[in-house]
């Protein structure tokens, strides 16, 4: 310690703190070794530690790893529009040799989809999303998209679902999504959609079923099947039958089938134990709203659980979630009763609408304006540039000094 503190290594509060005129920085294999601004070398060590670490995880929704023409490695924000040599991933460092994690709840009831995937690169992943012009699939679709997949949102209302994809664009432009029409209520559009799709030559790597209907009246659907149990379940169900083929192809792929606790509720076997037909497409006479959604969910799950055990074998997984009894959507738009319920329950419920995170920002002196300037940081030898190119970006780019060793 007291060759430390001779060193001036100990002035800082947190161990892993870096010493004035220190700098930590990455590889492109994701190790962190840390710059020597005074004496201008670099070293793998922790300057006061003496630990070793890499980087965890991939980079956050928006990020891209780029290299300049002298081989630098550098990193794009397309979000808040702006570059650093700094990785931003150096947040979340870990030892070299980590210890064991202790076992914990990672996920709560304000978890958002963005939050789930963070640090995730789903780059050449393909996804299909069901309903994902609003609500849960909305935001589904979105987190997927700005984790670099390629997302297609199926959707009836073709105007709802192209506003839908100019909202995630609008969040960043390079988001590869797109729309494609899908009416569950209508086997001939679940064939359409199934035969445009596979027209594409892409794989299938994630397909959530998503949309569903609630508190619908007695309706018939142009296939004469009760309109619940047709949107809800058996739409999904022949749509994953025509893309089975796909899914096998793309293995390892999901399906993940969004149903209800409701399914509880319900029963659709009769007295006997036999499954009852008449209670999945019951007569006006028969029908209840409520009982008609917690059949179709039962029978998502049920559908959801043998799916899984035909294809997990060839690499296809089936997953049935429910997304929580808190979690306000747009399904009460059937009736006004519903609709009554669902607002007095509103301030009560988890809101869809999730808060972008906050990314460490570099130690560096803002610039503004055309041009090229230079400025020292705050503490760092070398000077600072920032400029402006023609596309609005804002550049803010530490030089490297000449010392530097490669891939050190």
């Amino acid at each position: 310690m007291a060759a430390l503190r001779y060193a001036g290594l100990d002035d800082t509060d947190s161990e892993d703190e870096l010493p004035p005129g220190w700098e930590q920085r990455t590889t492109k294999d994701g190790w962190v070794y840390y710059a020597n601004h005074t004496e201008e070398k670099t070293q793998w060590e922790h300057p006061k530690t003496g630990k070793r670490k890499r980087i965890a995880g991939d980079l956050p929704y928006g990020w891209e790893q780029e290299t300049d023409e002298n081989g630098q490695v550098f990193f794009v924000d397309h979000i808040n529009k702006r570059t650093t040599y700094l990785d931003p991933r150096l947040a979340f460092t870990v030892d070299d040799n980590p210890t064991k994690p202790t076992t914990r709840q990672r996920y709560d009831g304000s978890t958002t989809a963005m939050e789930i995937l963070q640090g995730r690169d789903l780059s050449g992943k393909v996804v299909v999303v069901t309903g994902a012009n609003s609500g849960i699939g909305f935001e589904t679709a979105k987190s997927f998209a700005l984790h670099g997949a390629h997302v297609i949102l199926a959707c009836r209302n073709m105007t709802r679902a192209n506003e839908a994809v100019s909202r995630i664009l609008g969040e960043w432009h390079k988001a590869k999504v797109e729309a494609m029409t899908l009416d569950l209520a209508l086997l001939r559009s679940v064939q359409h959609f199934a035969q445009a799709f596979k027209a594409k030559n892409v794989s299938l790597h994630v397909l959530v079923c998503n949309a569903a209907v609630f508190g619908l009246p007695w309706t018939l659907t142009k296939d004469g099947l009760e309109t619940t149990f047709q949107v809800n379940h058996l739409g999904h169900f022949y749509l994953v039958q025509l893309l089975q083929d796909v899914l096998c192809r793309s293995a390892p792929a999901r399906v993940v089938v969004v149903s209800s606790e409701s399914h509880r509720f319900t029963d659709i076997n009769d007295s006997s134990g036999k499954l009852d037909f008449s209670r999945l497409s019951p007569s006006k006479n028969d029908y209840w709203a409520m009982l008609a959604y917690n059949r179709s969910k039962l029978c998502n799950i049920l559908f959801s659980n043998e799916l899984h055990r035909r294809l997990s074998p060839r690499g296809v997984t089936s997953n049935a979630v429910h997304p929580g009894n808190m979690m306000y959507s747009a399904l009460h738009r059937g009736w006004w009763v519903y609709t009554l319920l669902f607002t007095l329950a509103r301030p009560f419920t988890k809101s869809m609408v999730s808060q972008q995170p906050q990314l460490p920002r570099t130690p560096l002196v803002r610039l503004s304006g055309k041009g090229t300037r230079e400025t020292q940081a705050h503490s760092l030898p070398w000077p600072l540039t920032s400029h402006e190119d023609e596309s609005g970006l804002e550049h803010h780019v530490i030089r490297p000094f000449r010392g530097m060793r490669r891939g050190a």
